[in-house]
């Protein structure tokens, strides 16, 4: 008898485990590449020093999504990254690389796994809740595209959406809470058919921000607020970007700094039967006078994230071992720089598509260089303003070798301008080269 109590006990143990795996379903994606690619003159010269600086290397992404869906209101997401620069030794940084990129060395085996997000999604009603460490996407990317440690709680109706978000952005720990950065957001999107609206704030609060922003920061209080506009009129579609930036901010030396700033953008997209016609522009303030006690340069300090060029703003090649961009160029981190762009995309056939882009950049404010004159004894002309970046052309032919699996083709070249070449005497402009092969599941 008691033999068979202890059989059916592990009997219903058994189906109490089951039966709830049973009624879950899970979710399997991911995403997969590997690149090879080079970047000459980044630096805006050819010196011993530039090529010192160039860069040709293969590296390869794995990305693994695993969702749990137990019902319709409640999911658990996890996403998983392993990156590995070839030939760079596993569990160690590739040669002047900022971050790891192991297991790319010969034997493998490096210990390189990143969990990227990892929450639970849920509903209450038309409340929708997201909390964990998640991706942060607002305003384009201009206000943040990263992945963070937050809470997103969002109302939902058919036309109205209202999230708001909690960022830990940073946590002091214990004696040190003076030193946690929190960031709060607002966000609503209202939608009138093929006219959207989203007008939205983030306001970042410390009471003491030197492990976020560094040692010369002290009482933080920064805000954010703007709006994005977008509008579909087929085959044409346009949108809107505008951001205020405000606040200020107490120094460790006992001094203060008031935060003013705006970014501005805009951009279209023309529908043909052949592809599109598309540009974009936009223009983010930089800091007048670095001695006054008025900080003019737009910044979003851990979140912004916008790609744009490939040789001045990341493109395809730019998030990686290396995070290279051309000389005085923000990269994804748009502050101090008018920039604007027009490009047509081309699908000469079923499975080939062909983008073309020309880009023009330079600083919102002057840059302070050395003129080279070239003679030989080294005469310079000092203190010479400059702003120009130069003009960019990229290139990108993709093409897709089997259903799910694609190859890119990337060429550009940029015509670089003084504030890129630092005015050297052996200027020379940047030019990048690459291929990817990629793959979704």
């Amino acid at each position: 008898m008691k033999k068979f109590a202890v059989l059916a006990l592990a009997a219903l143990l058994v189906v109490a485990f089951v039966l709830p795996v049973a009624a879950m379903e899970f979710e399997f994606g991911g995403y997969w590449r590997t690149r090879a690619y080079t970047q000459q003159n980044f630096d805006g010269t050819d010196d011993d020093v530039s090529e010192a600086n160039d860069v040709t290397a293969v590296d390869t992404r794995t990305r693994l999504y695993l969702t749990a869906v137990f019902h319709e209101n409640l999911k658990f997401v996890n996403k998983f990254e392993m990156d590995a620069t070839w030939g760079a030794p596993a569990g160690s940084r590739a040669a002047g690389a900022p971050t790891n990129r192991g297991y790319g060395q010969v034997g493998a085996d490096g210990a390189n796994l990143e969990i990227k997000n990892s929450y639970a999604d849920f509903n209450l009603g038309a409340l929708n809740a997201k909390v964990g460490v998640q991706g942060i996407y607002l305003a384009r990317g201009f206000l943040a595209d990263n992945d963070a440690a937050a809470a997103v709680l969002n109302f939902k109706t058919d036309t109205v959406a209202i999230p708001f978000l909690w960022i830990k952005g940073y946590e002091g720990g214990p004696g040190f809470n003076a030193r946690d950065l929190d960031i709060f957001g607002l966000a609503p999107v209202f939608a009138f058919g093929d006219f959207v609206i989203n007008p939205y704030g983030l306001y970042y609060f410390s009471d003491n921000a030197e492990d976020y922003m560094g040692a010369a920061y002290d009482d933080l209080n920064k805000f954010f607020v703007g709006m994005d506009i977008d509008m579909d009129f087929d085959p044409v579609s346009v949108w809107l970007t505008g951001i205020y930036q405000g606040g200020d901010v107490d120094m460790a030396d006992g001094s203060s700094q008031d935060f003013s700033g705006f970014l501005a953008a805009l951009g279209f997209k023309f529908n043909l039967s052949f592809g599109d016609v598309h540009g974009q522009a936009f223009w983010a303030s930089g800091d007048d006078d670095p001695n006054d006690d008025e900080d003019e340069a737009f910044v979003v300090p851990g979140l912004q994230s916008h790609y744009w060029a490939e040789i001045m703003g990341y493109g395809m090649f730019g998030d990686t071992s290396y995070y290279q961009v051309s000389n005085n160029a923000p990269a994804d981190q748009i502050s101090d720089i008018m920039a604007g762009n027009i490009g047509v995309t081309v699908k000469p056939m079923d499975k080939l598509t062909v983008a073309f882009d020309v880009w023009y950049a330079r600083k919102d404010g002057d840059i302070t260089i050395d003129i080279d004159t070239g003679r030989d004894d080294d005469v310079f002309q000092s203190n010479i303003e400059e702003d120009e970046l130069g003009i960019e052309l990229d290139l990108r032919l993709t093409y897709q070798l089997v259903p799910g699996m694609n190859i890119d083709l990337v060429g550009a070249y940029l015509f670089a301008g003084d504030a890129t070449t630092g005015g050297a005497k052996d200027d020379a402009d940047p030019y990048e080269l690459g291929t990817r092969l990629s793959l979704s599941f």
